[in-house]
C-alpha cells in the first residue's frame, strides 16, 4: 500500500471520499486543498451519459467565465480582409494571417491556446485538421470560433471565454478558475460552467446526461457532487 506525504494526508482529513458536497462545500474545499508551491488550477470534471462515436450526441460549446481563468490565453486568428486584420491586432490577437500563418502551423508552431477564423479561410484551415483537432483548438462556428467578427471573438476568449468538448470515453474538463480565487469566484465560475454543459444535452441523448461531476485543484483530491441536484439547479 502506498504511503502518502504529510500533504496527502492533511488533504484526506479535509474531506470525505465517501460523501458528496454542493457546490458551495466544494469550491471551499477545493480551495483549502490547493496547497502545492503554485497557484494551482481548479478544474470540473463531468461524465455524460452520451456516446460520442455518434455525431448528434457530441457535445461541445462555449461559456465566458464571469471571473476569467487566471491566465491570458494566447489566440490566433486566421483572417485577410485588412478590416478584420486590424480588428483582430486591436483586440489583442497574438498572431494574425492567412495563408503565412498556416505554414507556420503546418511547420510545428503550436504555441497558442485558442484558434479564431473568419468563414472565408475555413477551407484552408481545414487542412490542420491532424494538428488542431487532437488539441481541441479548431475553429468552431457552435463555439463562436468561426464569425465575421474575429475582433470580438478574441475580446471574448481573452476575457475568459473557454470551449469544451466531450472525448471519446465522455468525459469533460474544464479549469473554473485558480486556487487564489476567492472561494465566490470559483463557485460562480464553476455554476457558468454547469448551466452551459447542462443547456448543451443533445437531443439525441436518452436515459441519465450528467453521471457525474467533481471538483478538484491540480494537486487536490476529487471532490464529487450529486449529479441530479445540480441538473435540477442549474437547467
Amino acid at each position: 500500500m502506498p504511503t502518502l506525504s504529510k500533504r496527502q494526508k492533511a488533504q484526506a482529513s479535509k474531506h470525505d471520499k465517501n460523501r458528496t458536497y454542493t457546490l458551495t462545500e466544494s469550491a471551499t474545499l477545493a480551495k483549502e486543498c490547493a496547497t502545492a508551491k503554485f497557484d494551482e488550477t481548479i478544474e470540473l470534471a463531468f461524465l455524460l451519459g452520451v456516446d460520442p462515436r455518434h455525431a448528434d450526441q457530441m457535445v461541445r460549446g462555449s461559456v465566458s467565465l464571469p471571473h476569467g481563468t487566471g491566465r491570458t490565453s494566447r489566440v490566433i486568428v486566421f483572417c485577410k480582409q485588412e478590416k478584420q486584420i486590424e480588428a483582430a491586432k486591436a483586440a489583442g490577437a497574438d498572431a494574425v494571417g492567412a495563408e503565412d500563418l498556416l505554414e507556420k502551423v503546418q511547420g510545428g508552431w503550436t504555441d497558442f491556446d485558442a484558434c479564431v477564423a473568419s468563414p472565408d479561410m475555413m477551407a484552408l484551415v481545414g487542412r490542420l485538421g491532424k494538428i488542431l483537432g487532437p488539441r481541441g483548438l479548431m475553429p468552431s462556428p457552435k463555439a463562436g470560433s468561426v464569425t465575421p467578427n474575429v475582433g470580438e471573438a478574441v475580446k471574448e476568449i481573452k476575457a475568459g471565454k473557454i470551449e469544451f468538448r466531450v472525448d471519446k470515453n465522455a468525459n469533460i474538463h474544464v479549469p473554473v478558475g485558480k486556487a487564489s480565487f476567492s472561494k465566490d469566484q470559483i463557485e460562480e465560475n464553476a455554476a457558468a460552467v454547469l448551466a452551459a454543459i447542462i443547456k448543451a444535452r443533445p437531443s439525441a441523448c436518452k436515459g441519465t446526461y450528467l453521471k457525474a461531476c467533481s471538483m478538484s485543484s491540480t494537486m487536490g483530491p476529487g471532490l464529487r457532487m450529486d449529479p441530479n441536484a445540480l441538473v435540477a439547479q442549474y437547467r
